[in-house]
């Protein structure tokens, strides 16, 4: 969690793009045995074998339900407008009564594979089981074949129908934190936008996990870590031109896409961001908090020193991987209680479900 700042040195030794950090020492030997099986970087010719990795990793009813602590259940509810229906996964818990403040999950898997019952959901329910908490977690569709903004559409039409109707749920409408990994932090930050943009449910926090957030990938440590780790430079701009092809860094892209895009982070509720020392995501994640401050906003920041992206996944028991859960079920916990300001955007009628705001004004055309 300690950020070294990036000062050149006066003798201008580090003006060029230095070697990658060193990794963590209980991290690195299980990293070379992932990259030993997993093929790297993302291309598009491997799309299929990251989606057959997915599908073998979904998680059962039995795994979810975890000895009867969760009871699940499948909705399908309205898609965005045209769409016939919208897959959630919902998942109480049986421990205390409701209503329950609920972690509306969305997954990662670089914007062109990945489910609402991939192994992700595990952790979420590890923190939601700790401090008796839902999950909802959303399917959304999925990059080439469904570009931008298809996804973030999804997942803002499956918040919008949770949020109304969260108490016949037995779930609580006005506690909702925003959760995703990766794809799913970048899903989660565009949808803590539009939600204010649209006058649209209230998150009361947004949980940014190793979050992809700019399709320009220009920042130092994308370069730096171009072929390093997992989900390396090379990998973002490949799933990033799944989302948005040929606008991929240009000015026709949407905050709601890409959230660093936005030009302005205020009224948004507090949010956490991680990301690891030896990621190609770490400065964006860094400069997005920064942004948050600027614009007097909250943003927690983690940067957990020698880790690579989504490393608690891959060695969860790991030290740094147990400072990490922690470290979130503090924020969650810290935000729940009311003790996180939340945003000031004054409170006004939810938009309806199917609503779009003019590119104009909050789509493309919004930086």
């Amino acid at each position: 969690m300690t950020i070294t700042p990036a000062h050149p040195r006066p003798d201008g030794a580090d003006a060029g793009v230095g070697g990658p950090p060193p990794f963590d020492a209980e991290l690195a030997a299980p990293l070379r045995a992932v990259l030993d099986d997993l093929p790297m970087p993302l291309t598009p010719g491997l799309v299929a074998d990251r989606r057959r990795r997915a599908a073998a990793g979904r998680m059962s009813d039995a795994g979810i339900r975890r000895g009867g602590r969760f009871e699940i259940e499948e909705r399908t509810v309205p898609g965005p407008s045209g769409v016939p229906g919208l897959p959630l996964l919902i998942c109480r818990p049986t421990a205390a009564p409701g209503p329950h403040p609920v972690i509306y999950h969305t997954h990662g898997g670089g914007m062109v594979a990945g489910s609402h019952r991939g192994t992700e959901l595990s952790g979420e329910l590890d923190r939601a089981q700790e401090l008796d908490l839902a999950v909802v977690s959303v399917d959304y569709r999925l990059a080439p074949e469904h570009p931008d903004p298809d996804p973030v559409e999804d997942c803002y039409a499956g918040l919008t129908w949770l949020a109304r109707n969260a108490a016949d749920l037995g779930l609580d409408p006005d506690r909702i934190v925003l959760s995703g990994n990766s794809a799913g932090g970048a899903l989660a930050a565009g949808l803590a936008l539009l939600a204010r943009d649209r006058q649209g449910p209230r998150p009361l926090g947004q949980l940014l996990q190793f979050p992809m957030l700019d399709d320009r990938c220009g920042t130092f440590s994308h370069t730096q870590l171009e072929h390093v780790g997992l989900w390396d430079g090379a990998s973002n701009r490949a799933g990033w031109t799944a989302l948005l092809g040929e606008r991929r860094g240009t000015d026709d892209v949407s905050c709601y896409a890409a959230p660093a895009r936005a030009r302005d982070l205020s009224g948004l509720p507090p949010a956490f961001i991680e990301v690891g020392s030896v990621e190609a995501l770490r400065d964006e994640g860094v400069a997005y908090a920064d942004r948050v401050w600027r614009a007097g906003g909250q943003a927690e920041l983690h940067v957990w020193s020698g880790a690579f992206h989504s490393f608690d996944e891959w060695v969860p028991e790991a030290v740094i991987s147990r400072a990490a859960h922690r470290a979130r079920v503090s924020w969650l916990r810290r935000v729940l209680a009311g003790t996180a300001t939340p945003a000031t955007t004054p409170k006004t009628p939810m938009a309806p479900a199917t609503a779009t705001t003019p590119a104009t004004a909050a789509g493309r055309g919004t930086r």
